[in-house]
């Protein structure tokens, strides 16, 4: 079970950085002022309407907030969230997204609840052409460039803009599924990391004239995240592996999905830790062997939680069992995340999360 020798220090902190978003209207001010990585405007207002921007390489104008937005699913949870953080549920049309799990216990049945309107994926797991045309959007978002790509039958940028609507890629992951991509957008996909993930409630505050409110948001989120850096700072590097037991089909060798690179291991940094397998590209998660796993220097397990049938505290026994010779294993040391690990704005979850399993360690 998770080892609960937490330092009180860092228990009181944890709390105090959970309760941000309690003083949100003390904090309005600063959230305004800011100017960190993640873009907070100096002074956020009004926007003014036309409103363009390049995505992707693709100029989109908005000459109002949307009305009828279809969310693209990408395997992806991020979009759909954001839309629910900012309060933007009532501008949304069709959601294709959803997880099981969230590390928000709020978030799965406000996600669920935006509606589907009968939505179906075809086998790449994507809303296809037809449907997604047929919804009569006004602006389209995706998680990634491939969500446009009509080769996996969907719906390219091309045809919502003939049938009159916008289109919207999560502006980091503009290198994914764009063969075409620029280095700068390689690069930001390469980068992905937590501040990309606030800097995507930044670009909707703008695009549906939330601008003050997504500041806000931002900056609550960024405040917990810091207070867990101050904490943490100096104290020992734990080596953290991150394992999703329910995406074992990502693995050619029938092993949990061990997440590896960009956001996974910020987020880890960010709780104090170093992934056990940082450094490996982004091929680990599907490649990894059993003699690897087994050679990893594990401190703290981290399982992720897929969909809410799973046993987390029975992976985690199931993995001790396994893999004895890690730290972790002696200890009993874990904990679990869902979706606060990925691209999203419950990246301050996770994190809160695994600081304290990494600073129980002893």
């Amino acid at each position: 079970m998770f080892n609960r020798r937490i330092p009180a220090a860092v228990t009181a902190a944890l709390l105090v950085a959970g309760s941000a978003g309690t003083v949100a209207g003390c904090a309005s001010t600063k959230a305004a002022s800011s100017g960190a990585s993640d873009g907070v405007p100096s002074s956020p207002g009004r926007t003014s309407y036309p409103f363009t921007l390049d995505n992707c390489g693709q100029k989109v104008t908005f000459t109002r907030p949307p009305q009828r937005v279809l969310i693209l699913n990408g395997t992806s949870v991020a979009e759909s969230e954001s839309f629910v953080l900012l309060g933007l549920q009532g501008h949304v049309f069709a959601n294709a997204q959803s997880y099981g799990v969230s590390d928000d216990p709020t978030m799965t049945a406000k996600v669920a609840a935006l509606p589907k309107r009968g939505l179906t994926m075809n086998r790449n797991f994507e809303v296809p052409a037809e449907q997604a045309l047929a919804t009569k959007p006004d602006l389209v978002v995706s998680t990634w460039t491939g969500g446009f790509d009509p080769k996996r039958g969907l719906a390219t940028r091309e045809q919502f803009t003939a049938a009159g609507a916008n289109t919207l890629v999560n502006p980091v992951n503009c290198a994914l599924g764009k063969p075409n991509a620029t280095l700068a957008e390689k690069k930001a996909y390469a980068s992905v990391s937590v501040d990309s993930s606030r800097a995507f409630l930044l670009l909707l505050g703008r695009i549906f004239d939330v601008q003050y409110r997504a500041a806000q948001v931002v900056q609550d989120l960024r405040a917990r995240v810091d207070v867990v850096r101050r904490t943490v700072a100096g104290g020992q590097p734990r080596k953290v592996l991150l394992a999703y037991p329910g995406m074992a089909m990502m693995n050619a060798n029938g092993l949990p999905a061990v997440m590896t690179g960009r956001i996974t291991d910020d987020v880890i940094r960010a709780a104090g830790g170093v992934n056990a397998f940082a450094g490996r590209d982004r091929d680990t998660t599907s490649t990894l062997n059993r003699e690897q796993l087994a050679s990893a220097q594990v401190d703290v397990l981290v399982v992720g939680v897929f969909t809410p049938k799973e046993d987390p505290a029975g992976e985690a026994r199931k993995l001790f069992a396994a893999y004895p010779q890690w730290r972790a294993s002696r200890t009993g040391t874990y904990t679990t995340v869902s979706d606060g690990a990925f691209l999203g704005p419950l990246n301050a979850w996770a994190v809160e999360k695994i600081a304290k399993a990494v600073h129980g360690a002893g």
